[in-house]
């Protein structure tokens, strides 16, 4: 992977205000990633897009400063979900794609992600390449007259998205929705995509004010949906994160249907060979794929890393436990709207209910030990800890897995066991923790 100073996995993400997300900075941001795209288009348009936090006008502003500084048009698609800037971008042949937005994060923080031209996200040779191009903002010649860009405010972005969503909808007439927007991205086109395809709907947090995007409510907040759900007879929830590129649903008794569930279900419906995820899916999703003749395969935790195995694999169907799901053959990007249609027409393809599909997928028991060390990578590589991994695994035969993750942000081990039976994958992950402390005690 080619080492980038800003862009993480998902784009550039902080708090707003603060490095790098100042006015400032993102003003540089946005010329830089201008005189990049120029080398293929002298012209070049750029489409920009945003969730609800009040954030996002600052950095909205400042980007497209930058962008039209160094002779690129901007378009303004305003509040869609982030796979609607996606989709906009392909079907008004920009350039490129930027959504303003920190998904699921709480309102003081914000991101910039770029697509390319195809609507998925840009490469990371190209995000470094724009990347060094910051560094040389400032001494570049100015660009002037009729050479600077200009910004564009394209009014028709939300009909045209939720036009291209409807086409994918089944026919929902009768069923009772309960539907937690998140008072993010999806406020609008959420409501408007399944009242259109007939939906009984009743839609909550809606309302957003810029500071109370995924506040208690959305895909990670979930209490408030199941108490509706369940007190008001629906048939189910759906709930959708800030940006709404994942969905979950909620089951007519308030069970919580995540990822694992969805591809289950849809690799079913849709006869896939193989579909991916990550570490984290539950066994008990490979046990299921496996005796309906699907392969798994597993990634390191992030979509983009799924999205990856799924090019490399000629797959189409991936996703993560979060509701974070890819459906490439419709399209390059997750999109928690779709999903959820897509998911809805795969129940009535099967002939299944998110309740039955609940209780078929029976998850496996799983322990996580976090354990503090000195050095992570050295204590996961230790020979003792090695010997003892093998000899769990050998003990669950297929029954279970045993992962140990180094801690991304902290000295830290986290030692995941999972299998059928609790005692026995507690017992199995507590003496690899013991070994772990055991070599932090000789060091």
């Amino acid at each position: 992977m080619t080492e980038r100073k800003y862009f993480g996995t998902d784009g550039v993400r902080a708090v707003a205000g603060e490095f790098p997300l100042t006015g400032a900075w993102v003003f540089k941001l946005g010329a830089a990633a201008g005189e990049v795209l120029k080398r293929d288009n002298a012209r070049a348009k750029v489409v920009i897009g945003k969730d609800t936090r009040q954030s996002g006008d600052m950095l909205e502003a400042a980007l497209a400063a930058g962008l039209t500084s160094r002779g690129v048009d901007v378009i303004h698609v305003g509040v869609l979900p982030t796979p609607g800037v996606s989709y906009l971008t392909r079907h008004l042949g920009a350039d490129a794609g930027v959504v303003i937005s920190a998904s699921h994060n709480p309102y003081q923080d914000n991101g910039i992600k770029f697509f390319g031209r195809s609507g998925g996200k840009l490469s990371d040779a190209l995000e470094a390449e724009i990347e060094r191009a910051i560094d040389a903002v400032e001494s570049l010649p100015p660009v002037t007259g009729v050479d600077l860009g200009g910004v564009t405010d394209y009014t028709e972005a939300e009909r045209l998205y939720v036009q291209y969503l409807v086409t994918h909808a089944p026919d929902l007439a009768g069923v009772r929705i309960a539907m937690d927007c998140a008072n993010g991205a999806a406020y609008r086109v959420g409501p408007k995509v399944f009242q259109a395809a007939g939906a009984d709907l009743f839609a909550v947090f809606t309302n957003p004010d810029g500071r109370n995007i995924n506040r208690d409510c959305g895909s990670t907040h979930l209490e408030r949906l199941q108490g509706i759900v369940r007190s008001g007879d629906f048939d189910l929830g759906v709930a959708f994160d800030g940006d709404a590129d994942r969905c979950l649903f909620v089951d007519r008794r308030g069970n919580v249907v995540h990822g694992d569930h969805l591809l289950l279900l849809n690799a079913r419906a849709r006869g896939e060979r193989g579909v991916a995820t990550t570490i984290m899916s539950n066994m008990a999703l490979e046990v299921k794929l496996q005796q309906a003749g699907i392969t798994l395969e597993r990634t390191n935790v992030g979509d983009r890393y799924v999205h990856e195995r799924l090019h490399e694999r000629g797959l189409h169907l991936g996703g993560e436990q979060s509701g974070h799901m890819l459906f490439l053959d419709v399209s390059p990007t997750g999109d928690g709207v779709l999903t959820a249609l897509l998911s809805l027409a795969s129940m009535r393809t099967l002939g299944t209910t998110l309740d039955e599909l609940y209780d078929d997928l029976e998850m496996f028991p799983q322990t996580l030990v976090n354990v503090r060390v000195q050095d992570k990578r050295a204590a996961v590589q230790a020979p003792d800890v090695q010997a003892a991994v093998r000899a769990a695994e050998e003990r669950l035969a297929g029954r279970g897995r045993v992962n140990l993750r180094p801690s991304g942000t902290e000295n830290l081990v986290r030692v995941m066991v999972e299998g059928p039976d609790a005692q026995e994958i507690h017992e199995v992950a507590q003496g690899i923790a013991a070994l772990l402390q055991t070599n932090l005690a000789r060091a």
